[in-house]
């Protein structure tokens, strides 16, 4: 039993992809950042485009390819450290569902 982590997870980040809604806020996300960028008045219709596909770009490679480690306690000891996100979705497995959602998403943006 490790004192102090309130979960039971070996590493929760894992799992963060396929919890509920989690599509749904990503989608979401992106669109209220197109709104936004569309509020500006001097930007034309195809660069907002443009720069909503390239901040969603630049965020989600921060994010999933160069961030390592996990921000909480985890049970793996160490494990998963110098691990970036995308290594870490479900533990590593390829072709899962959110990897798919991952690399399709701004395939289609």
């Amino acid at each position: 039993m490790s004192v102090g982590v309130a979960h039971s997870e070996l590493n929760p980040n894992t799992r963060v992809m396929n919890s509920r809604g989690m599509w749904l806020a990503y989608g979401i996300s992106v669109g209220v950042l197109h709104v936004v960028l569309l509020s500006i008045p001097f930007f034309s219709i195809p660069v907002v485009w443009t720069l909503t596909n390239v901040i969603h770009n630049l965020v989600m490679y921060l994010l999933l390819h160069t961030v390592k480690g996990t921000p909480f306690e985890t049970l793996d000891q160490g494990r998963d450290r110098l691990l970036t996100h995308w290594e870490q979705i479900d533990s590593g497995a390829q072709c899962t569902p959110s990897r798919k959602f991952l690399s399709v998403s701004p395939v289609l943006l």
